[in-house]
């Protein structure tokens, strides 16, 4: 992760750090020495520290404290795909031990190696050279293949998820936690959650699917155009593919300008050396086989509304004085902004 992300740990996710380094003598090398304890800013779900103990660099995701929403923050989860995939050529950081016990630091814990290299959260990459910029996001989709290409049976993953009817679990699920965390009227969300059962696909793929899979949630290599560690399970499980890929594009269908939303909408990207859509969808194809992208519209009105319900999330805790991001507040603001695109997606012919 860019050094620039390293803060102070937040007064709100301060614990024990006595209590953590003396738990993690004899599991990790060097503990006995002592560590350091930066946070990670960025990024609104489960608060990320680094440790650094001697030589070696570790990162520490946990639970948030307070009162959480049902079946949120799985760091267990996490763990477990991170470690599965380990064995793969899907990029992934080394996991290295998962703490169950909340009386260590007060909530359940992971750790697994800190990977060098850059993490750029918008689309337009344009702090990076522009002759890096096509590669880079060429292999961000041929990572996301080799994801969704993995055999989730042969490494270990057949109880990750249900195996079935993903797309109406999720839209179930994402209507729940939105209705859970609801602050007033929001008429296009009402909208979507009547629309998209009525109109999921019949086909039914499943891989294992990221849940969050966009170019912030990637290090590249410090120098080369490649990804080299895909970041963030919190969302993962087994799903169909699409969605990740109608996540991935959702860039292309918001508005550039609007603080926060890394939109594609409007701009040249020939400009920038940034693929277009359409490129995109030719890639997946070439890296996983397929013939075609079947329900696109459909993808794409289903991500932002699941983003939209997440969104809200960080908002309503965001209220509750206890989201892992400072600017929380102002992301509550995009979920109505979310869903209107979303809606107006669905009703495309």
């Amino acid at each position: 992760m860019s050094e620039a992300t390293l803060i102070d740990v937040l007064s709100a996710h301060r614990f024990d750090e006595a209590k953590l380094a003396a738990y993690l003598q004899g599991r990790i090398p060097g503990a006995e020495h002592g560590m350091t304890i930066q946070q990670f800013q960025g990024g609104q779900s489960n608060p990320t520290f680094l440790l650094s103990i001697g030589e070696n660099r570790y990162v520490l995701r946990k639970k948030p404290p307070g009162k959480l929403l049902p079946s949120a923050h799985m760091v267990e989860r996490e763990y477990q795909v991170i470690s599965a995939l380990g064995s793969t050529d899907v990029p992934v950081p080394t996991a290295r031990l998962l703490c169950e016990d909340p009386d260590v630091i007060g909530t359940p814990f992971y750790i697994m190696d800190h990977v060098e290299g850059r993490v750029h959260s918008h689309p337009l990459l344009e702090k990076v050279s522009a002759e890096q910029r096509m590669p880079i996001h060429r292999s961000m989709i041929e990572t996301m293949a080799k994801l969704h290409n993995v055999d989730w049976k042969a490494v270990g993953l057949e109880s990750y998820g249900r195996h079935e009817g993903y797309v109406a679990r999720q839209i179930k699920r994402w209507s729940g936690q939105f209705e859970a965390s609801r602050t007033g009227d929001m008429p296009s969300m009402d909208a979507l959650m009547a629309w998209l059962p009525e109109n999921a696909p019949q086909d039914d793929v499943t891989t294992i699917a990221h849940g969050d899979f966009r170019i912030g949630n990637l290090i590249l290599h410090p120098e080369r155009p490649e990804v080299v560690a895909i970041l963030d399970w919190e969302l993962a499980t087994l799903g169909h593919p699409l969605s990740d890929l109608a996540y991935c594009c959702l860039p292309y269908h918001q508005n550039t300008g609007f603080e926060g939303m890394r939109g594609l909408k409007g701009l040249n990207l020939k400009d920038y050396n940034v693929p277009e859509e359409q490129q995109v969808l030719d890639w997946y194809c070439e890296f996983t086989g397929r013939t075609e992208i079947p329900n696109w519209n459909f993808f794409l009105a289903f991500s932002l509304f699941r983003l939209a319900a997440i969104v809200q999330g960080v908002y309503h805790r965001a209220l509750q004085g206890n989201a892992s991001n400072a600017d929380a507040l102002e992301v509550g603001k995009r979920a109505s902004l979310l869903a209107d695109t979303g809606w107006e997606i669905a009703q495309r012919k």
